[in-house]
C-alpha cells in the first residue's frame, strides 16, 4: 500500500565524498557531500552554486574526491556543519553552519600531495579520486524557486588511489566489494553496509523542512 507523501529532501542514500580543493590564497578547503554518483571514469557532483567547494572547483579546475569508510564517520562528523565560505551564505547560515578554514585539522584528517592535481588527497581515507573538471550544468533553470542555487559538476577521474586492504586478492586493478565499506548517507544519517546506524549525524539536527526554498 502506498500513499502520496512530499518529503523536503530525497538523501535515499548515496556514498559520503570528502572533496578537497584549493582556496584563493593556496590553502585547502574540505567539505562532505553525498549526491555523486560515478559513471565509467566519470562522476556528477550535485553543489550548491554558492558553496566554497564548488567555486574553488570552478575557479581551479581541479579536486579530489576522498572517500571514507564506515569506521570514519567521526571524521565527517567534525566538519559536517561549516563551511570554507565567508560570510557564511544565508542558506547554510540558517541551518546552523559556521565558518572555518582549517577543515582538515578539524576533522583530524591528513593533507598529501596529488599526482595530477594541486588539491590534496586525505591520507586517511581508503580511496581518493583526483579529478578535473569537465562541464558545470544549471539544476533546475526553469524552476523560479530553485533557479541558480545548485549545479551539476562532471569530473573526469584522472588518478585512483585505493588502499591495498581493499583491493582484489591477485588483482591490483580492481576494488573487492566484499573488502569495501563506504560510508553511506541517507536522509541525513550515517549507514554502513550493516544493519542500522553506524554513528550519529550532526546534519541530523537540522529539520528536513529546513531545505525547502
Amino acid at each position: 500500500m502506498h500513499q502520496v507523501t512530499q518529503p523536503a529532501i530525497l538523501y535515499f542514500g548515496t556514498p559520503v565524498v570528502l572533496i578537497s580543493t584549493v582556496n584563493e590564497d593556496g590553502t585547502f578547503n574540505l567539505a562532505p557531500m553525498s549526491s555523486a554518483w560515478w559513471l565509467g571514469q566519470r562522476c556528477v557532483l550535485g553543489l550548491a552554486a554558492a558553496s566554497k567547494t564548488t567555486q574553488n572547483l570552478i575557479r581551479t579546475g581541479q579536486c579530489v574526491l576522498n572517500l571514507p569508510s564506515s569506521d570514519m564517520a567521526a571524521y565527517v562528523d567534525r566538519i559536517a556543519r561549516t563551511t570554507g565560505s565567508n560570510p557564511v551564505p544565508a542558506g547554510k547560515l540558517a541551518r546552523g553552519y559556521r565558518h572555518l578554514a582549517e577543515k582538515f585539522e578539524t576533522a583530524g584528517l591528513t593533507p598529501i600531495p596529488s599526482l595530477t592535481v594541486k588539491a590534496p588527497r586525505a591520507m586517511e581515507c581508503p580511496v581518493q579520486l583526483e579529478a578535473e573538471l569537465e562541464e558545470a550544468h544549471p539544476v533546475a533553470a526553469k524552476d523560479p524557486v530553485w533557479k541558480g542555487r545548485q549545479l551539476a559538476l562532471h569530473v573526469k577521474i584522472n588518478k585512483v588511489h585505493a588502499d591495498t586492504d581493499i583491493l582484489a586478492d591477485g588483482e591490483p586493478d580492481r576494488i573487492d566489494p566484499d573488502k569495501w565499506r563506504p560510508l553511506i548517507f541517507s536522509f541525513q544519517h550515517f549507514y554502513g553496509l550493516t544493519d542500522g546506524k553506524v554513528h550519529g549525524s550532526e546534519l541530523a539536527k537540522i529539520p528536513e523542512a529546513a531545505y525547502r526554498p
